[in-house]
């Protein structure tokens, strides 16, 4: 029987890269019914929206979904699709393996670890008002001086139900890959209610799943039921803690020493961005948004417009996207069959884009098409 997945094509070269991504993932053979649903820019004369609702319909009613990158304005226009999804589906963590591949030009060559981030609330959650909106004024008047008056404002949520969901997330994700720490990161040391909260939540699970403590926190002791099902699952794991800038400087100098990072949504997606720069960027850099009821699977890069139609875009971090979707679904054969042929292919050098050529300017790079042509022979179809 046929997996129903929603495809979403996306804008920019979105639609390029997300038919790369068909013909790969129909290659290994696994069966594929895709319910294909338009979003973004394109889409916006159309609809009146970049989000129809048939789309988040189409979601819940398939659970899983693949999309392609979809434009987001920058300081104006409609908020972005991508996290309109999150919050409208609930998808609350975000997982986002970083992995280096023999062949990709990086100062590292150690990296495999994973960013599991918080996606629905923190500074991303939308709520802020304009400068001199009455909203804003009565904030700046409760601050008591604290607040410039000629401020926008934005509100940080970090909630005990986020929270303990994600780091729930980031322990089952390290029990069923293998994975030996888990580090929560924030900055506790400043922020001491929202950030002061997340590392109190993470350090009731972690003891919930009965991991080790690298030293000795103050955790407290943990009554919740939600928590009753975790006990000594994770018994061999270490929790750890980082304050976010001392992670900055420890994924730069020792990356290796990392494993499964958990963090609220802002540190989250910088720190992603950072740790896709480890190996090899944002090109070779896939992302997976999974909640209760339903999981979408994108690459972390954004649309690239400008190269829109030229069959010039590296398409592999949404092939490893659609490789986690593979797992996610179950059919572990088919991902660890695409993974090693997008490996092979990296580490041949012939194949690939010209952002993985030692030259960008090297005419012997292919196009997008050429390279999910190129993994498609490495599985040997």
């Amino acid at each position: 029987m046929a997996y129903k997945i929603t495809l979403i094509p996306g804008d920019g070269t979105g639609p390029e890269i997300t038919e790369a991504t068909r013909r790969v993932i129909e290659a290994t053979g696994v069966d594929i019914e895709w319910d294909v649903r338009d979003a973004g820019v394109d889409v916006m004369e159309k609809y009146g929206t970049p989000l129809p609702k048939e789309v988040i319909d189409s979601i819940r009613t398939n659970k899983v979904a693949l999309k392609g990158p979809i434009t987001t304005p920058i300081g104006k226009g409609f908020r972005s699709v991508n996290v309109a999804l999150r919050k409208e589906l609930d998808l609350y963590a975000c997982i986002r393996p970083c992995k280096f591949y023999s062949g990709i030009r990086s100062k590292y060559k150690d990296v495999d670890l994973v960013i599991v981030r918080e996606n629905t609330e923190d500074l991303y959650a939308g709520v802020e008002w304009d400068l001199d909106s009455p909203e804003a004024k009565q904030i700046i008047g409760m601050a008591g001086g604290k607040i410039r008056e000629d401020s926008a404002i934005s509100i940080k949520p970090i909630s005990v139900t986020g929270t303990r969901q994600l780091v729930k997330m980031a322990f089952d994700y390290a029990i069923a890959n293998g994975r030996k720490t888990v580090t929560a990161v924030a900055k506790a040391n400043i922020m001491k209610f929202t950030d002061g909260l997340f590392y109190k939540v993470a350090r009731e699970v972690a003891k919930a799943y009965g991991a080790k403590f690298e030293w000795s926190y103050l955790e407290p002791e943990h009554g919740d039921p939600t928590l009753a099902g975790c006990a000594g699952k994770g018994a061999g794991i270490v929790y750890n803690e980082r304050l976010v800038d001392n992670m900055c400087m420890q994924l730069v100098q020792k990356p290796e020493l990392y494993d499964v990072i958990a963090l609220p949504n802002l540190y989250g997606d910088i720190l992603s961005d950072l740790c896709a720069g480890l190996v090899g960027g944002l090109g070779v850099a896939p992302g997976a948004n999974i909640g209760d009821t339903a999981a979408l699977f994108e690459p972390t890069h954004g649309s690239a417009p400008k190269y829109k139609g030229q069959n010039k875009v590296n398409p592999i971090a949404m092939i490893l996207s659609g490789m986690l979707m593979l797992r996610h679904i179950g059919e572990n054969a088919a991902a660890d069959k695409l993974e090693a042929a997008v490996a092979k292919v990296i580490a041949d050098g012939r194949d690939v884009t010209y952002d993985m050529k030692p030259d960008r300017n090297d005419p012997s790079a292919v196009g997008t098409s050429q390279v999910a042509d190129a993994i498609i022979r490495e599985m040997g179809i």
